[in-house]
């Protein structure tokens, strides 16, 4: 019989970016699905020792979405999950989320092999996610 799943006590700090354009019917976000469990979610991760947290953000979602663009150095929001780590314990993390104007997608990335991306309305993409504060700031997301 299993034990109880244990829980990290400190939160964990990552980035992400909300990758974003104007399509015709308005914005849309580029989601992407998780390597593990295939959700959808943004690209995240952890914060980079020599990059600023935007920089990181931006290079996530190079690495993880093949997208670039310009990324503003305001937070939109947070929101929480629990990360499985290998142990088996679930680790919280609070990522912090950059708003990212896609300029490029490149047809080859370095996860294209591990990941699918789409671009969905702010609703859609909004409904796809599990986490219901990033749900929120995904529905009230305005481009300056």
């Amino acid at each position: 019989m299993a034990g109880p799943v244990r829980t990290e006590t400190s939160e964990a700090r990552q980035v992400a970016v909300l990758p974003w354009r104007r399509g015709d019917a308005g914005v849309e976000v580029m989601m992407i699905t998780s390597r593990e469990t295939r959700r959808w979610v943004i690209p995240k991760g952890g914060r980079m020792v020599g990059k600023t947290d935007p920089q990181a953000a931006a290079q996530e979602a190079y690495e993880e979405a093949g997208v670039q663009g310009e990324t503003l150095d305001t937070v939109i929001g947070h929101f929480r999950y629990g990360k499985r780590l290998k142990t088996g314990a679930v680790q919280a993390c609070v990522v912090a989320v950059y708003p990212l104007e896609v300029l490029i997608q490149l047809g080859a990335w370095p996860e294209d092999q591990q990941r699918q991306r789409r671009w969905m309305s702010q609703a859609e993409a909004a409904e796809a996610v599990h986490e219901a504060d990033l749900a929120q700031l995904i529905r009230e997301f305005r481009p300056l």
